[in-house]
């Protein structure tokens, strides 16, 4: 089965840390472009982090540059979103995104609440 599924959410002080994972299972991950999306209550969904087909090129919303750090391990078939320096405006709903062969492909999404 296609799916990819993310962890690693959970509630964090401002100033923490938490890492996500996305684990594709039914396809190889390294021959994607992955990308972390995140959706808050009442605000659209946005893009916060791609990275490129075999780890190369990486791009970051301005809002968490030099915060978050978007990395890939082909060899778990994974990728993974590192974050740090959380701030409350930061939580929102985490979700992995992968396009394969022009279809959208989703996770279920990992809740990340940052709140002292």
């Amino acid at each position: 089965q296609v799916q990819l599924v993310e962890s690693g959410g959970g509630l964090v002080q401002p100033g923490g840390s938490l890492r996500l994972s996305c684990v594709a299972s039914g396809f190889m991950l390294s021959m994607h472009a992955g990308r972390w999306y995140r959706q808050a209550p009442g605000k659209e969904r946005e893009l916060v982090a791609y990275i490129g087909i075999n780890g190369v090129g990486t791009t970051y919303a301005d809002s968490v540059k030099g915060r978050f750090t978007i990395s890939r391990d082909n060899a778990k078939n994974t990728v993974s979103l590192q974050m740090n320096s959380l701030k409350p405006e930061d939580s929102a709903v985490y979700y992995c995104h992968v396009i394969r062969y022009s279809l959208d492909l989703w996770g279920q999404g990992t809740q990340v609440t940052v709140s002292s």
